[in-house]
């Protein structure tokens, strides 16, 4: 009696490092998922035939503000927690960080409250929680409130020391200018992701924030100091560290695809630059408008704006981003999907079998051809249940 509860063939597969031709992603025992080439599957053995496409592990995205109607800023609970990764997961994505952008305090421990809530009640897709604020540079403060950008003081450090002892995985981003080399040694050592963001910092001021343990930059190229002749800026250190990864919002609007490609160039085509969504409340929904922080934002032609202009996060899908990356960018279609899977699971302190394909068909998707379909894989619970 063969081991295998069902085999899935007919499609490419990226087991999130490389793709592979005329292989079978196999469901066996334990359902535990495995690749073999497809002509050595056993006759007769439980195969499901599919129509072209990539199988690939579910997309893992490290700034998800909201989805599905609604803001993780708006509502702290685990009910919003579960609508939000719902509508993510509707899109491919099997994990996400919840973020919150800049609020305040009190905002901030009741979101640490209820990832902690929502894990230990095993709501699907939440790993951890991403702090996008408030300790940022109101120079370069994008669609943060500014009456809430602050200083780092030991109360806030005290808050994200904890939520590192209560969550897997943290990730912080903060600007140099509103905390210390000091704090950021000790939010690293702790196991917290530093991210670099929202700053007008010069080259100097950055590369300290990261040999003190900050190793990741968030949305880059935007909301930062840029790349001058005299004055390199966030972009250029970043560019010329390989100990730092960057999150890359690659909508073909918030960065153009000859910018991406140069920054691509610079880093010799490394995947430590990964892609997020910076996804709103608009993510799986299809409302025109919603608010941060009693602010009015605006979706119009795939963009998401404050009244005056500025860019409130992205009204984008994964699969777009891929998509972008492929076809826009010119990066390799192996390269674009370790961009969202392996490349930002690399990141996490506890990342589990996410990025990868290794367990549970809930962590697999597939993907068209053009990225602009995405199914799960099933199989009946009777027959894993016979192996």
């Amino acid at each position: 009696m063969s081991d295998i509860a069902k085999a899935f063939v007919g499609a490419k597969i990226h087991d999130g490092r490389t793709i592979y031709v005329d292989h079978a992603l196999v469901v066996g025992k334990g359902d535990v998922l495995s690749l073999r080439p497809r002509d050595s599957l056993p006759q007769g053995c439980p195969t499901e035939v599919l129509q072209g496409g990539t199988i690939m592990p579910g997309f893992v995205d490290l700034q998800v503000n909201g989805g599905g109607g609604l803001m993780f800023n708006d509502d702290q609970s685990v009910a919003a927690l579960r609508t939000i990764a719902q509508a993510h997961r509707a899109t491919g994505t099997a994990a996400i960080l919840p973020t919150l952008i800049t609020d305040t305090a009190e905002r901030t421990r009741r979101a640490i409250d209820a990832v902690e809530k929502a894990i230990a009640e095993r709501v699907g897709g939440i790993v951890g929680i991403h702090l996008e604020g408030p300790h940022l540079s109101v120079a370069r403060k994008g669609a943060h409130d500014p009456n809430l950008i602050r200083t780092m003081t030991d109360e806030d450090l005290a808050i994200l020391l904890g939520a590192a002892d209560r969550l897997p995985n943290v990730m912080v981003t903060l600007a140099p200018e509103s905390a210390s080399c000091a704090q950021i040694k000790e939010l690293s050592d702790a196991g917290i992701v530093v991210s670099l963001g929202h700053t007008d910092a010069d080259f100097a001021t950055c590369m300290d924030a990261f040999d003190a343990g900050a190793r990741c930059v968030t949305h880059l190229f935007n909301a930062m100091s840029q790349m001058g002749s005299r004055e390199p800026g966030l972009v250029g250190a970043t560019l010329m560290r390989d100990d730092v990864h960057a999150g890359l919002i690659a909508d073909g609007i918030h960065v153009h695809p000859a910018t991406i490609r140069a920054a691509l160039a610079a880093c010799g085509g490394s995947e430590r630059i990964f892609l997020v969504t910076d996804a709103m409340a608009t993510a799986g929904s299809s409302i025109q408008t919603f608010s941060i922080n009693g602010r009015d934002v605006f979706r119009k032609d795939q963009r998401l704006t404050l009244a005056d202009g500025t860019l409130a996060g992205a009204d984008l899908e994964m699969p777009r981003a891929i998509a972008v990356m492929r076809d826009q960018v010119g990066d390799s279609e192996t390269q674009a999907l370790r961009r969202a899977t392996s490349a930002p699971t690399a990141l996490l302190r506890e990342p589990g079998d996410l990025g990868r394909l290794a367990q549970g068909l809930e962590n697999a998707v597939h993907c068209s051809d053009d990225f602009t379909s995405i199914n799960r894989l099933h199989i009946d619970e009777p027959a894993l249940a016979e192996r």
